[in-house]
């Protein structure tokens, strides 16, 4: 398994929020295997679990070693995605409080990602287990919101801090008024929810900008940069103090950076 991260940006100044952390097959002869494939796989197989736990390691302590890499306390989130069979875990707490300990990442550093439709498999369930994760100080965000079949009566009893915004209405939304109409009512919806609102398929200048007129408060995407190993998200993090020099230049921060990976999101 190959382990990378792709930034999560503050659209209103540019400020580095954090790292989704994403995961890679490394194949002994196909090369790097997107998640879409192997995902499926591990989730029939019930290797699925041990995988989330790995990764979920992974990523907290990779946040505490870059902190103490550069010296510096940042204040930066990883975020992390949860599968359906791992949501549903009896001792998902558990496994999660032990992380925190054996890494010391700080609770409110974690993002943890859970799809629309996992959420609305058996909403009353989902409600106990967030509420449980919600106590222990982690954030909680719901992701590819948009794509499944959200009831707006449960929503609001959800303890959500972010909606994420799939990516495929962010990528159409320059195409016609109906798909930016759609991200506007996101936006507006979680306004008024008291949540924050993540863009992924954030590619071109005009895409920013427009979400940015929209009120939307986060980005992710390849105008800022695609996903990055380890030592590259350093350098990213590193070069934090030119990126107010993007918000009048109409070019990609990801160009001005050496060595950036490539490779897609989950």
């Amino acid at each position: 398994m190959k382990q990378i991260y792709q930034p999560i940006v503050l659209l209103e100044n540019l400020e580095l929020a954090g790292f989704e952390a994403l995961v890679r097959w490394q194949h002994p002869e196909r090369g790097l295997v997107s998640p879409a494939e192997f995902i499926p796989v591990a989730e029939e197989t019930d290797y699925i679990n041990p995988i989330g736990k790995w990764i979920l390691e992974h990523s907290c302590r990779q946040l505490q070693n870059w902190q103490k890499q550069m010296k510096k306390n940042l204040p930066l989130m990883i975020s992390v995605n949860l599968s359906g069979k791992q949501f549903a875990q009896g001792n998902l707490v558990e496994q999660i409080v032990k992380v925190l300990q054996a890494t010391g990442l700080e609770p409110k550093q974690l993002k943890l990602e859970i799809t629309e439709s996992v959420v609305m498999d058996n909403v009353e369930v989902a409600t106990d287990m967030l509420k449980r994760l919600r106590n222990l100080g982690v954030q909680l965000s719901i992701d590819d919101f948009g794509t499944g079949y959200s009831s707006l009566s449960y929503l609001h009893r959800l303890p959500i801090d972010t909606l994420k915004i799939d990516r495929s209405f962010v990528m159409r939304m320059m195409d016609n008024s109906e798909n930016a109409e759609i991200v506007r009512t996101i936006v507006m919806l979680a306004k008024s929810l008291g949540m924050a609102v993540i863009a992924e398929g954030v590619e071109t200048r005009e895409r920013m900008e427009v979400l940015r007129e929209l009120g939307c408060e986060y980005g992710q995407g390849y105008y800022f940069s695609k996903p990055l190993e380890s030592a590259q998200a350093v350098k990213f993090v590193e070069n934090m103090n030119h990126w107010n020099d993007m918000i009048n230049r109409p070019t990609r921060l990801a160009q001005n950076l050496n060595g950036l990976s490539s490779g897609y999101t989950m």
